[in-house]
């Protein structure tokens, strides 16, 4: 490994620590920052390819095979002791992120298209996010005016919680199919999948752990079709499956940025054709929106937009919704 590469982990690991886990958990802050600051790690983990050694991938990795919650000093101890096994882990895992509360982000999208809805999810994992009307919706209005919304069957074991500025219309989705695409798809009926998709969960996020479980659960009980490979190959196939009595929906929540460059717009390009399209990416992503965000846009904020207009400023995770006023209709 050259020292460029080198470098280039110390300083991915030094803008984590910077700009990514402060706030969210204090021991991969901790981590992180150790990282950037021991050339003997960093050359240990330059031998994982790029595109498997972002810090929460590399953290996880090592706790599903057994590192301890510990500080730095012993969680490196650990690293020298299993680096090939952790080198092996990394290659053969992908972050998988699979975040149901992003659907508290998505439902004031949703709520502007008419259902009954056929819902694929890119990037799906184990498609936790294709159950939007199967979860309980609590909303803390900046004005102090909450609002709530539960399934037709009532309260749903998972209750997602946000902050919410705007008064989008909000009501419950009618999905009547849902279906996704992942490189690797997860089984949310799979003891090891259900381990890893816990396991990816950052050390101090409290009830997040649960809520994932609790979704699993509803997932397992009915699952989606998923299919493993490329989003913009298999996508017209599977478009072909869904129904055609619904209103078809395609999201991207938080994965164009996972996709190379070069190849998001065919991407974007393949779910506009043939639906609507949600998606939940920072501004400069892509340059499919009607109108960019602008150089102003918060930079704690990723965009919520419906096919390609900008319709709120969102949490990337979904914690909180700000929306646009000028976000009042759903057509195209």
């Amino acid at each position: 490994m050259t020292s460029s590469e080198h470098a280039a982990v110390s300083a991915r690991y030094a803008r984590f620590a910077r700009d990514e886990a402060p706030g969210r958990s204090a021991l991969y802050t901790e981590w992180a920052q150790g990282v950037a600051g021991d050339p003997h790690v960093c050359a240990i983990l330059a031998r994982i390819p790029a595109t498997h050694r972002q810090p929460p991938l590399v953290f996880a990795a090592a706790r599903i095979l057994g590192a301890p919650l510990a500080p730095y000093p012993v969680w490196s101890k650990w690293v020298h002791a299993h680096t090939d096994l952790l080198i092996a882990e990394c290659e053969r895992r992908s972050l998988q992120t699979n975040e149901p509360l992003r659907c508290a982000a998505l439902l004031p999208a949703l709520s502007l298209i008419d259902g009954p809805i056929a819902l694929i999810e890119l990037g799906a994992s184990a498609g936790l996010c294709l159950y939007p009307d199967q979860y309980s919706y609590r909303f803390s209005r900046t004005d102090g005016t909450p609002v709530e919304l539960d399934p037709l069957r009532g309260q749903s074991a998972v209750v997602l919680h946000a902050e919410l500025s705007g008064h989008p219309v909000l009501r419950m989705p009618e999905v009547v199919w849902r279906a996704g695409i992942d490189i690797s798809p997860l089984d949310a009926r799979d003891s090891d999948d259900r381990e890893w998709l816990k396991t990816l969960v950052w050390p101090g996020e409290e009830g997040r752990a649960e809520r994932i479980v609790a979704a699993l659960d509803i997932a397992a009980a009915d699952p989606p079709i998923l299919v493993a490979g490329d989003a913009e190959a298999e996508l017209p196939a599977l478009i072909a499956r869904a129904p055609r009595n619904a209103t078809l929906v395609v999201t991207t929540p938080g994965v164009l940025i996972h996709i190379p460059r070069a190849r998001r717009d065919a991407v974007i390009n393949a779910a506009r054709s043939k639906a609507r399209w949600i998606t939940i990416d920072p501004p400069t992503a892509h340059d499919a929106w009607r109108e960019p965000p602008g150089e102003n846009w918060p930079a704690s904020r990723f965009v919520l937009g419906l096919d390609g207009e900008i319709v709120a400023a969102v949490d990337p995770l979904g914690g909180v919704v700000e929306w646009h006023p000028s976000s009042t209709t759903g057509a195209r």
